[in-house]
Formats: C-alpha cells, sequence, structure tokens
C-alpha cells in the first residue's frame, strides 16, 4: 500500500522527468549504481525503466544508458507515426476519384455552416479574426445580449489593430449615450478603427477580408450562419457599404443630439416607423433602445405635434411633412 501511494503523488510523464529523479539517475550514471533505499522518493526511475535492479545485489539498481532508454520510447512514437502516415496515404488514395468531382460541382453546404451555441460561434469569430489580415467589417446592434459581448470583442479586436487591420463598425445612434460602447471604441479609435452610426440597423454582420461573414440565424444568437460564398459575401458587403454612406462618424454630432424645429432626429426615426405600422417594441429593437425609452420619445413626439391619441398621431405626423427628406439627407422642417 506505501508502494501505490508514492506512486500516487509521484506522476509525471518522461519528457517531464522530476528533480529528484533526474539528481538519481545522473548520480547512477556517474558512479554506476545507487542504492534501493535512496531510490524510493523517485520511483518514476524503475516505472520508466532508467534503473533496473543489480542482479548481483538487490540493493541497489543499475542505470539503463540513456542512449538505450531513449531508443525505447521513440521506438513506440516512430511506429504509430508510420502507421498514421500509412493511414493518411490509404485517406488520400480513398478521397482522390471524387476531389476532381468537388471542382465542378458547388456546394452550397461548404458555403454555410450553421454555427449552434455561443462556445462554437466565438471559437469561429476567433480563428476568422486571427486569420484577418486586412479589414473587418462589423454591423453591430444594440441589444441586452450585445452589452455582455463588448468584453469578447474587445480580446477580439485589440490583435487586430495591433498588427495593422482596419476595423470599420456601424452602431446605432443611440450608442452615442451608451458608456460602455464609447469606452469600448475610445481604447481601439486610431487610424485603422472607424465608428459611426446611423438610426437604424436590423441585424448583426462580421464579414473578415471579404471571404468570410457571420450573421445570426436565431433572434437568441445561440445560432449562426458562417458564409463562405463569395455571391453572398459581395453582397452583405454592397449592403454594408450602402449603410456606411449614410452613417455619421462617431466623433460627429448628428441631429439627433442637436434637435431641430423641435423635433430631433431619433423622433425622426420613430415617427417613420409608426406611419409603416410597427408597434413599440418593434421601434425599439429596430432603433437599438429600450421600450420605455422609445414611448418617451413617442410622448415627445406626440406633444410637439399636438396628438392626443396614437391614432390622431399617425395622420399628424403625415400631414406635418416631416417624413419629406431632401436629397442631402437631413430632415425637412415640419409644417406648422
Amino acid at each position: 500500500m506505501a508502494s501505490n501511494h508514492t506512486k500516487a503523488t509521484h506522476p509525471h510523464a518522461m519528457a517531464e522527468l522530476c528533480d529528484e529523479g533526474s539528481r538519481l539517475y545522473a548520480t547512477a550514471l556517474r558512479t554506476g549504481r545507487v542504492a534501493r533505499a535512496d531510490a524510493q522518493d523517485a520511483p518514476c526511475l524503475v516505472e520508466f525503466a532508467l534503473l533496473h535492479p543489480d542482479p548481483d545485489d538487490s540493493d541497489w539498481l543499475l542505470p539503463i544508458p540513456p542512449a538505450v532508454a531513449l531508443a525505447r520510447q521513440l521506438n513506440p512514437l516512430e511506429r504509430e507515426i508510420a502507421e498514421r502516415r500509412r493511414w493518411a496515404t490509404e485517406l488520400t488514395t480513398a478521397f482522390e476519384p471524387f476531389m476532381a468531382l468537388s471542382t465542378r460541382v458547388t456546394s452550397t453546404s461548404d458555403s454555410i455552416t450553421v454555427l449552434e451555441g455561443g462556445d462554437r460561434i466565438n471559437a469561429a469569430l476567433n480563428m476568422a479574426a486571427a486569420q484577418c489580415q486586412t479589414e473587418m467589417l462589423t454591423v453591430q446592434p444594440s441589444d441586452r445580449l450585445s452589452e455582455r459581448s463588448l468584453l469578447l470583442g474587445l480580446e477580439r479586436d485589440k490583435p487586430l489593430i495591433e498588427r495593422g487591420v482596419r476595423i470599420r463598425t456601424l452602431y446605432q445612434h443611440t450608442a452615442r449615450h451608451n458608456p460602455e460602447k464609447l469606452a469600448y471604441a475610445a481604447q481601439l479609435s486610431n487610424g485603422k478603427a472607424e465608428y459611426r452610426t446611423i438610426d437604424e440597423l436590423v441585424e448583426r454582420l462580421i464579414v473578415c477580408d471579404h471571404t468570410v461573414a457571420f450573421i445570426p440565424a436565431r433572434d437568441d444568437q445561440q445560432v449562426a450562419l458562417e458564409l463562405r460564398h463569395p455571391g453572398i459575401i459581395r453582397y452583405l458587403i454592397k449592403v454594408f457599404e450602402y449603410l456606411w454612406d449614410r452613417a455619421v462618424p462617431l466623433s460627429t454630432k448628428t441631429p439627433y443630439e442637436t434637435a431641430s424645429d423641435g423635433i430631433t432626429e431619433i423622433q425622426y426615426s420613430i415617427a417613420k416607423l409608426l406611419v409603416e405600422g410597427h408597434v413599440d417594441e418593434a421601434i425599439a429593437r429596430r432603433l437599438g433602445m429600450n421600450v420605455r425609452t422609445c414611448r418617451a420619445h413617442i410622448a415627445k413626439l406626440a406633444s410637439a405635434l399636438g396628438s392626443g391619441s396614437r391614432a390622431q398621431l399617425g395622420y399628424l405626423i403625415a400631414q406635418s411633412g416631416i417624413l419629406e427628406r431632401p436629397e442631402g439627407g437631413s430632415r425637412g422642417r415640419p409644417a406648422r
């Protein structure tokens, strides 16, 4: 039982020989033997066959020459390597007839990968970020889950910036009043990281090097799609550039912040969605705010237009002219 206890508290691989084992083995090689009693504190020497009993005196142990010990350890590894190489050759031969077929037929399953679970999604994002060399495009709508992902994003984006990768990120205007996102942008903002905001975003999007993109496949963000089809990637990049050209740099003030004629930019966006028939929850989600804040803006909009009811508000919005934007993109003055 004592021997078993000693072994249980003395675990290590042969390549990580303990200090006591290294000292005793070196002593045995110098002197030709060591006492069995001295080797009790390093049973690994016998387990790894570095020492063996002296046939003429059982109280002593003799060392195995290191070249012999090394060969004994390497031989099984070399046989395993040779076996794996043979197996690799057989697999290559078996799949070779199908390789030519794969070049002729485009398979959507190769271009679209379903990622289930937060761990697998983050692992795929981390791998894509590690391989990204030139540019990463991101669309980040505001929601409850995205706030918890800021730290993961920071850990992923900082190495990109350090190796010269350009990052362009789109937020909603509500991000301008989010301390966490402002701090995040402040840590990364430089010549290679740009942040802009726009009134409305629909879904999250990440594109790396114009070769791979990630989009959510479910609202809870526990299922995502990894896209590698060139046509899909080109389309998503065009969507991003369309939004980017209409967005405002985070460092620049927007009409949303300065307000004009009593109707702010965010209230303009809410008015547009109200006229389209969206309910409060859908408006809040699309503009990146909570429902309570959305309803507060609706109340201010109703007060500015003199509306006494939700139904009348829709009519007054349509009659006021606030939805008529000139070509320059700025909102027209509401009719009084």
